[in-house]
């Protein structure tokens, strides 16, 4: 007991008031000022009741600024194809297009107006001769078209052959002509 009494006779009342004030003064002036600093920041679009209340804000949603994906069909209602791969698939069908209206038109140099003609002259019953002399006539341009064909290649061939063989007869000569060489210089 005697140091407590000894402790509290060092220190003076004045200054245990001292410091009891300040932190009086320290914790007033930090829970009263600036009331604007802990309150929510504005938020973009809210909506202000007849009090300044807020009751509902729309919030601000940086996932709408997404560009997503729309369903197109496809597994699970999206597209198959990626959005980066679109102008490949584009391209892919233009080039479907393209040949499409190739076969057609070599369909139309052929004399064919359409598969479904020869099938409404068969059972209109286009007679038997007329169909026999339409398929003796493909037959023989396309085997002429053959024939052509193939004497072109044969000629093609013999002279392929004909070159080769003056190819080998300088290969044979070279070769000799490096085989005493090498035997000299020993």
């Amino acid at each position: 007991m005697k140091r407590v009494i000894n402790w509290l006779k060092n220190y003076r009342p004045v200054k245990v008031l001292t410091v009891f004030l300040a932190g009086i003064v320290l914790i007033v002036t930090q829970a009263c000022s600036a009331p604007g600093v802990a309150t929510q920041p504005p938020q973009p679009d809210a909506q202000s009741g007849a009090s300044g209340a807020q009751p509902y804000s729309k919030r601000y949603d940086p996932t709408k600024n997404y560009d997503l994906n729309n369903p197109e069909g496809g597994m699970n209602n999206f597209s198959d194809v990626e959005r980066r791969a679109k102008a490949d698939d584009k391209a892919a069908t233009d080039r479907g297009n393209a040949l499409a209206k190739n076969a057609q038109r070599n369909i139309n140099q052929k004399g064919v107006d359409s598969p479904g003609q020869y099938g409404e002259n068969y059972r209109k019953g286009t007679p038997l001769g007329e169909r026999v002399k339409n398929i003796g006539e493909d037959t023989s341009s396309s085997a002429a078209e053959v024939g052509e064909g193939v004497a072109k290649g044969t000629q093609r061939g013999i002279e392929n052959i004909k070159e080769n063989a003056q190819n080998a007869a300088k290969y044979v000569q070279r070769t000799g002509q490096d085989t005493t060489k090498g035997a000299e210089v020993k």
